[in-house]
């Protein structure tokens, strides 16, 4: 938890503490990146250039300069200051006109009528990535599990997301954490940590179904970590190593029955029905000895019965025919 808690800190430049920093990450968005300097440059400057403009024109007509000349060039001067745009290549600006949607302009410089027309909201149409993260989610075991993703996304009709949604940046948020909530609801702890990729389309599909009529594209959801309680990991890593070692089994009892039909053919070449014990016994020595670095010494037992002929006589009479 701790190391979560330190990402979230440093994604998001305030304290956050569950419900309240779900609601602070989807509605706190502010371009970090985005710079307008430029166009408020070009805004001084057409400002400065109609009142020289206006100053020129009332000087050449009257000689002098006078306070209605002063109010005209102040007055013309805000009227071409208002009128006058620039979006930046990745804006689209939604103008209306008495209230009424008229047009979409930008990038670049555009023109308004003044008091009749205004520009509401500078919709950006680079990709954009927003964390999302979602608090003890019950899991369909209801296991709580914390779950820190990202999302991205990009809003391709900025004249939809003006008038379909109010706040279309915080509606995405939102709605990226209920579907995380109901995918992970839907799913089982033990999917939820080893399924990633499966939650990832899920949650994006969810999100598209809703976002879709906002004129917003969901490119890709990434869930970036999921923490479960620790008494659970345990349990688990238990679980896990329990079925490692059943596979484990399960695979030396299958090479051991490979190995006894092997050793029984063998045996049917030998033509002994005993063979293939015998064999298997010299095997097992064989492996012992191998691991043990040791030395073997045979001596008169059930062990050493695997070394000699079944009857015994033929083999002691061969052991005693050169001293004979």
């Amino acid at each position: 938890m701790g190391r979560r808690n330190t990402r979230m800190m440093k994604d998001a430049p305030y304290d956050v503490r569950d419900k309240e920093a779900e609601i602070r990450a989807a509605t706190s968005y502010v371009p970090r990146k985005s710079s307008r300097n430029g166009a408020v440059i070009f805004n001084i400057a057409v400002f400065v250039a109609t009142c020289a403009i206006v100053l020129g024109i009332a000087c050449a007509v009257s000689g002098s300069i006078t306070l209605e000349a002063i109010i005209a060039m102040l007055l013309v001067a805000v009227l071409v200051l208002s009128s006058t745009h620039i979006a930046l290549s990745w804006e689209k600006v939604v103008v209306l006109r008495f209230g009424n949607l008229n047009r979409v302009v930008g990038p670049g410089l555009y023109f308004t009528i003044p008091i009749i027309e205004h520009g509401t909201i500078r919709v950006d149409q680079r990709i954009i990535a927003t964390p999302f993260y979602a608090e003890k989610t019950l899991t369909a075991d209801l296991v709580p599990v914390n779950i820190d993703a990202v999302l991205f996304w990009v809003v391709w009709d900025a004249e939809k997301a003006c008038t379909e949604v109010e706040d279309y940046y915080a509606a995405v948020s939102f709605l990226a954490q209920t579907a995380m909530r109901e995918a992970v609801g839907r799913s089982t702890v033990a999917e939820v940590a080893l399924r990633r990729d499966q939650l990832d389309l899920e949650i994006k599909e969810d999100i598209e179904k809703e976002a879709a009529g906002w004129g917003v594209d969901i490119i890709s959801v990434k869930v970036r970590d999921i923490v479960i309680p620790d008494e659970l990991q345990e349990v688990m890593s238990l679980e896990a190593q329990a079925d490692r070692e059943k596979n484990a089994r399960m695979a030396v009892a299958g090479v051991e029955r490979d190995l006894a039909e092997m050793l029984s053919e063998a045996a049917d070449v030998y033509g002994d029905p005993e063979a293939a014990l015998k064999l298997r016994t010299m095997l097992m020595q064989y492996e012992t000895v191998k691991k043990s670095k040791g030395t073997v010494v045979t001596v008169p037992s059930a062990l050493s019965d695997g070394f000699v002929d079944g009857s015994g006589d033929k083999t002691g009479d061969a052991a005693r025919s050169p001293r004979g």
